[in-house]
């Protein structure tokens, strides 16, 4: 299992992106969080097999249909395993 802790940058916000997150996440069993920030990012954390989180961090190089990724900041974090869902946190 590993962790990957996300900014996301660009038009992401008020584009559906973290309900497009959530349901991808899901589709590919990673467990963790999505939420918008003050400064226009989307900050996610991302927990599981290490090819779904893989596949789940090239997702967000496009996310939802509406959105427009102008960067992404991934960091790598030591997993915990705490997680039981993937959600939205406002």
């Amino acid at each position: 299992m590993v962790r990957k802790h996300v900014y996301i940058s660009g038009r992401v916000q008020g584009v559906y992106y973290r309900e497009y997150t959530r349901r991808q996440a899901e589709q590919l069993g990673i467990k963790g969080w999505v939420k918008n920030l003050p400064d226009g990012r989307v900050e996610a954390v991302f927990e599981g097999d290490p090819a779904a989180v893989d596949n789940m961090l090239e997702w967000c190089n496009h996310g939802s249909p509406n959105a427009s990724v102008t960067g992404i900041e991934v960091n790598e974090q030591p997993a915990e395993g705490h997680f039981t869902d993937f959600r939205i946190r406002f």
